[in-house]
């Protein structure tokens, strides 16, 4: 794995992880709330994997509540990488979709949304949440402890040291950004129609963190939007089913 760092609007450094064959297909990989790019671990691509600002080892800065500032975080490591596609996890799907509202899909050449939100805000159906989600907000953001909770029932079937690993990143992103994150109110139906390369959707049927219906929203909206259903798994298919969710990547990254 090679640390690399791009700057972004405003001067903020954004870590990226690359790792695996240069001649395997490009990935950049867009983590969800609380985590950050070690939560990835696909060796047949050759990956990307972003901190987002305020986690992981990416600086703290700017205004979380901007989608243009989430969209110049994309873009800095698109210029980096080149055309690549992009997976987006949980709240991954939410940075893409503010890239592609300022961008469009340049230098994107497919998308895969993973148990993703497209959107944000109250009553919004492409950011409804499942009782897991529900059960952790607001408390999650300030107290480690309710963190912790979420952290266990986020996908309750990982292996215990998985379940430490995704603890002991989300307390290290500092309350403010965790709370930041869900200070928006985002319509995106509009930029989802405009989508115009492959795109998979991939969400688990026991998903209770991100519902399925923001899945069905997603597909209902993209144009020519494929689904991969994941029986008997929650809201990391990649960690719960990871060579079935390397075989779907594959469709898509080229």
């Amino acid at each position: 794995m090679q640390l690399t760092h791009v700057t972004s609007a405003g001067g903020g450094q954004l870590a990226v992880r690359e790792a695996g064959p240069t001649e395997a297909p490009p990935v950049v990989l867009i983590h969800g709330w609380a985590q950050s790019g070690a939560v990835w671990d696909l060796p047949d691509f050759h990956t990307y994997a972003v901190d987002l600002r305020g986690h992981g080892l990416s600086d703290d800065f700017g205004d979380y509540r901007d989608s243009a500032q989430w969209a110049a975080d994309l873009k800095a490591v698109l210029d980096h990488t080149g055309p690549a596609t992009v997976v987006g996890w949980s709240y991954g799907g939410l940075v893409i979709t503010d890239y592609l509202r300022v961008h469009g899909t340049r230098n994107i050449t497919g998308l895969v949304l993973v148990g993703a939100i497209t959107e944000i805000g109250r009553d919004r159906p492409g950011g409804a949440t499942g009782p897991v989600m529900r059960a952790a907000l607001p408390a999650a953001i300030e107290d480690d402890d309710a963190m912790r909770e979420f952290q266990a029932k986020l996908a309750p079937h990982l292996p215990v040291e998985t379940v430490g690993q995704l603890t002991a990143t989300a307390l290290k992103v500092p309350p403010r950004v965790r709370g930041e994150l869900f200070r928006r109110d985002v319509n995106s139906a509009d930029v989802l129609a405009a989508v115009d390369v492959p795109t998979l959707v991939v969400h688990g049927k026991s998903d209770e963190v991100v519902a399925p219906s923001a899945a069905d929203y997603a597909l209902a909206n993209i144009p020519g939007a494929q689904v991969s259903w994941y029986d008997d798994t929650a809201h990391a298919p990649f960690l719960e089913r990871p060579a079935e969710f390397a075989r779907d990547l594959a469709r898509i990254a080229r």
